[in-house]
């Protein structure tokens, strides 16, 4: 009798304590570790985004995102082009360290520079071993061989152009070649590049909602050729020019399309995230690789693509984590792309080997609220032609070397960079000369051990 009571005394006891037990004792479920879509678009225009004060342009879907998370105004890409900003994008680093300084050519075009060489330290890399599926959909431009290749630099699944653009229908590079790919074989998709992209995220998100992943959206859109969504070319017949000379024969009102097909790519993919209930678990990044160009939109901004100047490198920037980053927030943070990286393997709590070297900072504790605007010193380097330019920023200051000229900018209150202050803060010129002196040499090292 005495066993018979003490079960029960026993059964009752475990079916009440844990309701009566106080929380922090409770076993809790962990948390799911979030996922992360990046959206990369390709020679958008600073202002090109109705978030961003763009008065031809409608983005609801975009601006949305900027409504519900933060936006950037001080956000800048690592380059001029497209290469060199990813390369930052996929080390974390400097890509000038990877000798990765200009637009890789395609296979049969003038010799470019090389791609990028896979290493284990890489964004994909380091997510895929901290257990996540990992995916490019998209413009890739870093390398056209299996050596480096978006499957050697750790994503698990490829599609996409390896090149820098190519006609939108036909899907061919400017040589007449096929560039649209399944990992490392030809792809035989049919429809509007931009269209496919969207498509082919969406599936993938799809079978990967599950578990943890990482997708990098890139759109080649809207880079030339200016191609509209609803006037399908015929190889051969309507099909425009690939290349600059293209902007000739194009008007603003063909660059807008490809924009707001981008925003309406943008607004299923974020469905597509409530549709398998991950909204509030998903980090969604929305960014652009380099300035305007040609029939963009990047004012205040001076200059565009291909230059050091602020309508070069600075590029809209925008995130949202329901529940993490605070809605409707706009923050003049400096940021740079590689901080993006950075950024990623903070929130999936990815471990970063100490050889990585990261040179991006994490942007979750401002974004979040936890930490003040912090001051930046970033730096930029291209060659247009045989003229070098370069720039330094330094808090509210930007240095431009232009050749032989040095010119001296308060970017926070003059963006359009209009009045030179060298003349009259020369200390500060010497100081900013002297950084880049010192951060070409280094990088410069480093880029000269890997050849």
């Amino acid at each position: 009798m005495t066993t018979m009571r003490t079960r029960r005394l026993i059964a009752l006891l475990a079916a009440i304590v844990p309701a009566v037990m106080p929380a922090a004792l409770v076993a809790q479920p962990r948390p799911t570790r979030p996922n992360v879509v990046l959206i990369i678009t390709d020679d958008m225009g600073w202002a090109d985004l109705g978030s961003y004060g763009a008065p031809d342009v409608k983005t609801p879907n975009i601006d949305r995102l900027a409504r519900q998370g933060v936006r950037f105004t001080d956000f800048y890409a690592n380059a001029v082009l497209c290469s060199p900003t990813r390369a930052g994008l996929i080390t974390g680093r400097y890509q000038q360290r990877y000798g990765v300084e200009m637009a890789l050519s395609a296979p049969g075009e003038v010799p470019g520079e090389r791609g990028l060489s896979a290493a284990p330290t890489s964004l994909p890399r380091l997510l895929k071993t901290a257990g996540y599926a990992t995916a490019l959909v998209g413009k890739w431009h870093l390398g056209f061989t299996p050596e480096t290749s978006p499957g050697a630099h750790g994503f698990d699944w490829f599609w996409g152009l390896k090149g820098g653009y190519h006609d939108y229908w036909q899907h061919t590079d400017s040589r007449g070649a096929l560039d649209l790919w399944e990992n490392e074989e030809p792809a035989r998709d049919s429809g509007y590049t931009t269209d496919l992209i969207t498509s082919k995220a969406i599936g993938w998100i799809g079978r990967h909602a599950r578990a943890p992943f990482f997708i990098d959206v890139a759109f080649n859109a809207p880079h030339w050729p200016y191609q509209r969504p609803d006037v399908p070319s015929v190889a051969g017949k309507n099909a425009r020019p690939l290349g600059p000379a293209d902007s000739a024969t194009s008007t603003r009102a063909d660059y807008v399309s490809m924009v707001e097909r981008i925003d309406r790519g943008v607004g299923e993919i974020v469905a597509a995230l409530e549709q398998h209930g991950l909204t509030r678990n998903t980090l969604v990044i929305f960014t652009n690789d380099n300035g305007g160009e040609w029939l963009s939109n990047n004012a205040p901004l001076f200059n565009r693509k291909w230059t050091v100047w602020e309508g070069g490198i600075r590029v809209p920037a925008i995130m949202r984590w329901p529940g993490r980053i605070p809605a409707g927030r706009v923050t003049g943070q400096v940021g740079i792309t590689m901080d993006l990286t950075a950024t990623v393997l903070a929130a999936t709590s990815s471990l970063v080997p100490a050889d990585a070297h990261p040179e991006g900072v994490n942007l979750l504790p401002h974004v979040e609220g936890r930490a003040p605007v912090s001051e930046r010193t970033l730096f930029w380097r291209t060659n247009v032609g045989n003229r070098t330019m370069k720039a330094v920023r330094q808090g509210d200051y930007k240095l431009v070397v232009d050749a032989n000229q040095l010119l001296l900018f308060n970017v926070r209150r003059d963006p359009g960079e209009r009045t030179d202050l060298a003349k009259s803060e020369t200390p500060r010129v010497r100081t900013l000369r002297q950084l880049i002196m010192a951060w070409e040499a280094d990088v410069d090292a480093e880029a000269k051990r890997r050849r």
